[in-house]
């Protein structure tokens, strides 16, 4: 039980937690499952989208035990949880360095740089999942099992081995998509000067893609803002824990998997794909229905396709 808070408190967190969990699993499940049936979507930047589901998809899957209570499956949920939560935000600095080194630098080697990003990746949460086990900080985190908090120790093992990374991967992000649509906009004008009208619709369309690309870092702030604001509370006032931001915390970060899985994998060349597998099975009655719906899917430029293009080149 969290300190400070009564055990039906507590309980509340650790159901919020499983239900969050759930969305997570269900989301990222289903881009998975998309990868793996639909050929035409095994490109290189939907792979990197794939690891980044499949990630949140076990985070997820060890999330849905609840609170273990002590024991071999408290250790489980806790290393994995930090684990994958790891492998998670930092797949996503996988796309956002693909996306700027096809943009800003101009090359087209990044399917090369595949094995470099599974050692980054997988290695890197290695690490960060082993140095807290040296200390034997995992176990009971209050409604659930990760890294334990009920000492200073711990909690400063819990900030250098898992908000500091995150945080550093979200200002990474940040000035990356930064950087990339300063670029666009630039093409943009140049092309306007240069009265060319097709690369002016070209740049365009690029810019309205990658626009949405800007908003990606605010996946990982919205879900992890009031875990680090909880975090730093809890070690300036261990004694006066707040039961609603306690609410936010896990609700917003279990829905992680949630999130990536709309913003990533949700783009136009999965949506395209599955019309196609459910046109021929589709009644004749509902096709309206059908055009209504990719219709307004449409409004969502394929921004990873635009790197595929790119790759391509």
């Amino acid at each position: 039980m969290i300190t400070g808070l009564s055990a039906e408190q507590t309980q509340t967190l650790t159901s919020i937690n499983v239900l969050a969990s759930a969305l997570s699993f269900a989301g990222s499940g289903f881009i998975v499952l998309c990868y793996l049936l639909f050929k035409e979507l095994r490109k290189f930047s939907f792979q990197l989208v794939f690891y980044l589901s499949l990630s949140d998809l076990l985070c997820s899957f060890f999330n849905l035990l609840g609170d273990p209570g002590r024991g071999f499956l408290c250790y489980v949920q806790g290393y994995t949880t930090q684990f994958f939560s790891v492998a998670s935000f930092l797949w996503t600095t996988t796309i956002a360095f693909t996306l700027h080194r096809t943009v800003v630098k101009h090359k087209t080697d990044v399917e090369e740089l595949g094995p470099i990003f599974h050692l980054y990746v997988w290695g890197t949460s290695l690490i960060l999942a082993i140095i807290p086990s040296i200390g034997n900080d995992y176990g009971q985190a209050g409604a659930w099992c990760w890294l334990q908090n009920e000492t200073n120790a711990g909690k400063v093992v819990r900030f250098l081995s898992f908000y500091v990374p995150l945080w550093g991967a979200i200002l990474f992000n940040g000035i990356v998509y930064f950087q990339v649509i300063r670029m666009l906009n630039y093409a943009t004008r140049m092309a306007v000067e240069m009265s060319d009208r097709q690369r002016q619709v070209q740049v365009k369309a690029d810019v309205k893609a990658m626009n949405r690309w800007g908003y990606y870092p605010l996946i990982l702030i919205g879900s992890w803002a009031f875990g680090t604001i909880n975090r730093i509370h809890d070690f300036v006032a261990p004694h006066d824990q707040l039961f609603w931001l306690y609410c936010l915390d896990v609700g917003t970060s279990a829905l992680m998997g949630l999130f990536n899985s709309i913003a990533y994998g949700l783009n136009a060349s999965v949506r395209r794909t599955l019309q196609e597998r459910t046109e021929q099975y589709w009644p004749e009655k509902l096709r309206w229905k059908r055009a209504g719906f990719m219709k307004l899917g449409e409004v969502q430029e394929n921004e990873l396709e635009q790197l595929d293009s790119q790759d391509n080149v």
